[in-house]
């Protein structure tokens, strides 16, 4: 697989952890079905326009420009968001004098509140698939309280929406 998606020089490259690497890949394979599908609908729409005497038509081109313009922006999200993905998956396995950093073990204090919210709510997803058991183990959780602030509550409603489902 040729990685496009973003550019690494070899040494960046060689510097992902394995969870980067299978994001990078992750994203350029979308990227690559993205195109792909592109292509596709470009292919079956000029077939169209040959059948119905109409190719060089003026209004084939803006469609297909069209198609393209859709198609990139569809790309830069992909890009914007493995982007993100890298920068907290990095920024995640930093730590302090106690070690890397993990939630209720080694809680991040300098992630933002949206962030923190990311993370507990990762812990809680992982830690069991019975959503009335996750739920009663946030609500005896203290240390949430205090690390969410606000969005513990909104945290809270997600969890107990599950249960009603």
């Amino acid at each position: 697989m040729v990685i496009d998606i973003i550019d690494l020089s070899d040494p960046q490259y060689a510097d992902l952890n394995p969870v980067q690497l299978s994001m990078v890949r992750a994203a350029q394979a979308q990227k690559d079905k993205l195109l792909a599908d592109l292509e596709a609908k470009i292919a079956k729409r000029f077939l169209y326009t040959v059948a119905r005497n109409t190719a060089r038509s003026s209004a084939v081109k803006r469609e297909e420009a069209r198609l393209r313009a859709a198609a990139d922006a569809a790309v830069d999200f992909v890009r914007e968001n493995l982007l993100y993905e890298l920068a907290y998956e990095t920024f995640q396995n930093e730590g302090n004098e106690n070690g890397r950093y993990s939630y209720p073990a080694n809680p991040n204090y300098n992630l933002s509140y949206s962030q923190r919210f990311l993370v507990v709510r990762q812990f809680y997803m992982q830690l069991t698939s019975d959503p009335v058991a996750r739920l009663e183990a946030y609500r005896m959780d203290t240390l949430a309280r205090t690390y969410l602030g606000d969005f513990y509550q909104t945290l809270y409603d997600m969890l107990a929406s599950e249960c009603k489902q």
